[in-house]
């Protein structure tokens, strides 16, 4: 056996993981209905929400945080790629009057 075993997450901490993922949809939720409050920062800040979560979820749901270095960077590369086309869509569809 490898002498390198990690111990995986108490069922407490699924459920504070949990309470943390449903606060920040009800910050995007609450963001959504304050779009007129919030102006130009609405999307920004609903898209730092979705990463910041995409980050829970794939290092505690997917046990990323245990994996080696390699595979990480898989992940934050095709988040960053997928952050990157998502912007030139935005830009573009903001220069093209869709509004």
């Amino acid at each position: 056996m490898s002498d390198n075993h990690i111990e995986h997450p108490t069922p407490k901490k699924y459920v504070q993981i949990a309470i943390v993922l449903g606060i920040l949809t009800a910050i995007e939720i609450a963001l959504y209905y304050t779009e007129d409050i919030v102006g130009v920062f609405t999307d920004p800040l609903l898209i730092f929400l979705a990463v910041g979560k995409f980050i829970i979820v794939v290092g505690w749901f997917m046990h990323l945080r245990y994996e080696n270095k390699t595979i990480n960077r898989f992940f934050v590369g095709g988040m960053i790629l997928a952050l990157i086309l998502f912007t030139i869509v935005m830009v573009e569809r903001a220069s093209a009057n869709y509004f």
